[in-house]
C-alpha cells in the first residue's frame, strides 16, 4: 500500500490542503497518509488500455473515464484513494476538480506490493460506495481479471474472467475484449 507519511495524525481537510503541493501522490485512510509507489510498465500499459477502451466505448454517453491522477473520496470512511481507472456518470463529479464521489465502475491493476490490500480492505471500502456497480481487479502476472458486481439484492458476486474472455461491464452495457486490455503487455 505504501509507506505511512511521518506526520501523524492528519485530518481529511489538512490532507486535502497538503497533498496537492507534494511531489508524489498520497492516499489517505482514517488520518494516515500513505505514499504511492511508482508503477511498472505492465501496470501503466494495462491501466491505459482499460481507460482508453472505456473512453472510446463511452463516447457520447454521460459517463466519463478518469485515470490514476484523480482521487476518489469515500466520505463515510474518511478515505481518499487514487484508483487506476474510474468511471462516473454523475454530473456533480464532472464538475469536481479535486476528487470524485460517485463512480459506477472502478478498476485496479494489481502489483505484488498492493495485491493483498487491493483485494482486501480497499475492495471492501470501494464496495461501500452506493453508486458503485462493478469493481475489476486485473492481475498482470496471471493475466486474469476478477470482477465484483453488485446484485439486485445489494450483495456482491465475484466473476473470475480467464484469459481470452471479454470483461462484461453490465452497468455500462459494454464488453471489453481480453486482448484489448492486455495489448502490448509481454
Amino acid at each position: 500500500m505504501g509507506e505511512a507519511h511521518p506526520v501523524q495524525p492528519m485530518t481529511a481537510a489538512e490532507y486535502l490542503d497538503w497533498e496537492p503541493a507534494q511531489l508524489e501522490k498520497y492516499q489517505y485512510i482514517h488520518g494516515e497518509v500513505f505514499a504511492m509507489g511508482g508503477a511498472s510498465r505492465r501496470h501503466v500499459t494495462i491501466t491505459l488500455n482499460l481507460a482508453s477502451s472505456l473512453d472510446q466505448a463511452l463516447e457520447g454517453s454521460p459517463c466519463r473515464v478518469y485515470m490514476a491522477d484523480m482521487k476518489l473520496e469515500i466520505k463515510k470512511e474518511e478515505i481518499y484513494f487514487y484508483p487506476d481507472v474510474l468511471v462516473t456518470c454523475d454530473p456533480e463529479d464532472h464538475k469536481a476538480e479535486q476528487f470524485m464521489r460517485s463512480p459506477v465502475v472502478v478498476g485496479e491493476v494489481l502489483s505484488e506490493s498492493t495485491a493483498a490490500f487491493d483485494r482486501g480492505d480497499k475492495a471492501t471500502y470501494y464496495r461501500s460506495l452506493p453508486s458503485l456497480k462493478e469493481f475489476v481487479l486485473i492481475d498482470p502476472e496471471r493475466r486474469r481479471m476478477e470482477l465484483y458486481r453488485r446484485t439486485q439484492q445489494d450483495t456482491w458476486e465475484l466473476l473470475d474472467i480467464p484469459p481470452e474472455h471479454h470483461l462484461p461491464l453490465h452497468s455500462l452495457e459494454l464488453e471489453i475484449p481480453w486482448q484489448r486490455i492486455f495489448r502490448n503487455v509481454d
